[in-house]
């Protein structure tokens, strides 16, 4: 057997390999979450489409029942009745496919479906996009009483 390098030459190697890797799951964890919120509106789409259209229709509720039951015995939990609803709603409040982003998690878009305003809804989708540590002086900002005074 050869000769390893020198102790620092491996631990550089190491590290690079270990970037590496790391960045190869995160792209990964990035592509997989943006095909599954792409997933989710099409779902919502269809349960809408499929009870003509209308949100609340009785034969709605019996279609989400149905799925949930079929869906969640294959794919588990995600795709219980409660998580069909959401994502009927999702495709409802965000109706144009093409203009979801990338960028937001299902998390962000549950995140911006508690927002009943349409324009604030529209607005706060940029404020995931803002690193963390900004976010929280946004946050901080829009709780001091000068802000709420306005």
């Amino acid at each position: 057997m050869t000769d390893l390098p020198d102790t620092d030459v491996l631990a550089d190697t190491y590290d690079s390999v270990r970037r590496t890797v790391l960045a190869a799951q995160s792209s990964v964890s990035r592509a997989v979450n943006s095909a599954m919120v792409l997933a989710y509106w099409d779902i919502g789409r269809q349960a809408v489409l499929a009870s003509g259209g209308k949100e609340r229709a009785e034969y709605g509720e019996e279609l989400l029942k149905y799925l949930a039951k079929r869906l969640s015995a294959e794919f588990g939990n995600a795709f219980s009745e409660r998580n069909l609803r959401y994502m009927r709603q999702f495709s409802l409040l965000f109706p144009m496919r093409n203009a979801l982003r990338s960028e937001l998690s299902w998390t962000h878009y549950r995140l911006l479906m508690r927002v009943e305003n349409e324009r604030e809804r529209a607005a706060s989708g940029g404020f995931f996009l803002i690193p963390r540590a900004e976010q929280s002086h946004i946050i901080a900002h829009r709780k001091s009483p000068e802000f709420i005074s306005k």
